[in-house]
């Protein structure tokens, strides 16, 4: 019997090789180099900024992102939201390295170059469309004690083509390697033929494509854009802006469904109030790990990284519990760095 073990541990081996493979998880959306620094009140008047603040650069911003780097001690991260959830799915994976691909678009200058760096060091599979015309997209986290003040400047993030991009062979030929897709709705400004193209490819695949409503500015006014794409949406999900949250959700689902094989499931996070999931008639909402408000020092990634916890489970077909239980895991890690960071290795089970 005992010369039987070894095979059957083989086995498994394989098994778990075969379950999770290179480039299974596919994002597209708007790359940004997170350039964070410790800033004084001056540099916020200077630039008329809040301390606790998002705001899309205007021209009067457009000298800060150069003197925030000459000035200040900064650090750069690969950001945006998609880039984020998909670089936290990877670090909750560990191994395989490039588990997931990312689709995008930056410009060719130094900016660029760091952020093809530090999507390299999080083990993500970054293909970036590279063009001179706009420089590569930035956001500036300028933090104030326990304030940070998101000044983003999109620049070549919404320059993405598709034809010069996701329609060449070797680019479509990953996006068929995938087996689930996450774009954040944001992107939807930019290209929604590119996202109808995958989503497309997704549904009548019977693979797994997923949306995420990411801003209410985008409900409001690229409901259109919004719409052409709900069909094909596998899991939708989206975070608290309003009361009627079980009421939104079941509309949200109940919206009509190209692929009938999968039911849409919506995931709504609230924040410290729990994640609330729709599938079918059941809506179930599952309580947040309790942390002390003392150990916080940024929520802003938070809803990215819930994303990526649970994209990293849904990859290796876990079930909707585990899903979320991971979503909550990556969460509750990432709010005790500043910007969408974490240590080297998860301590999830």
């Amino acid at each position: 019997m005992a010369t039987g073990e070894p095979k059957a541990k083989k086995i498994k081996l394989e098994e778990k090789t075969d379950l999770i493979s290179e480039n299974a998880l596919f994002g597209m959306g708007n790359p940004l180099l997170d350039i964070c620094a410790v800033v004084d009140k001056d540099f916020l008047d200077k630039y008329g900024l809040k301390p606790n603040d998002q705001i899309l650069a205007e021209d009067k911003h457009k000298e800060m992102f150069d003197e925030i780097v000459k000035k200040f001690k900064v650090e750069y991260h690969a950001g945006g939201a998609t880039q984020n959830s998909v670089k936290v799915a990877q670090w909750m994976i560990q191994k395989p390295h490039k588990v997931a691909t990312f689709f995008g678009c930056i410009g060719k200058d130094k900016f660029g170059e760091i952020l093809k760096e530090k999507a390299e060091e999080s083990h993500v599979d970054a293909h970036y469309y590279e063009q001179s015309e706009e420089p590569t997209g930035t956001c500036a986290a300028c933090i104030t004690g326990d304030n940070r003040s998101l000044v983003a400047n999109l620049a070549a993030a919404n320059c993405y083509k598709k034809e010069k991009h996701l329609d060449l062979e070797e680019n479509w030929k990953l996006v068929e390697k995938a087996k689930v897709y996450y774009i954040a709705g944001f992107f939807l400004t930019v290209s929604t033929e590119s996202i109808l193209k995958v989503a497309k490819h997704a549904s009548e695949n019977n693979k797994i494509f997923t949306l995420n409503l990411s801003a209410p500015f985008i409900c409001q006014f690229f409901k259109e854009s919004l719409m052409k794409v709900m069909p094909y949406v596998d899991v939708l999900f989206g975070n608290e802006t309003t009361k009627d949250i079980e009421e939104i959700s079941k509309k949200a689902q109940s919206l009509p469904k190209v692929n009938k094989k999968r039911q849409r499931i919506v995931v709504f996070t609230q924040g410290k109030e729990g994640t609330v999931m729709t599938k079918g008639d059941k809506v179930e909402t599952f309580p947040v790990i309790e942390i002390d408000q003392k150990e916080i020092v940024d929520t802003n990634g938070a809803g990215d990284a819930f994303v990526g916890g649970f994209l990293s489970e849904l990859v290796q077909e876990k079930s909707l519990e585990q899903c979320i239980r991971a979503g909550h895991y990556a969460a509750n890690v990432i709010i005790r760095h500043a910007g969408c960071t974490f240590p080297e290795k998860p301590d999830f089970h």
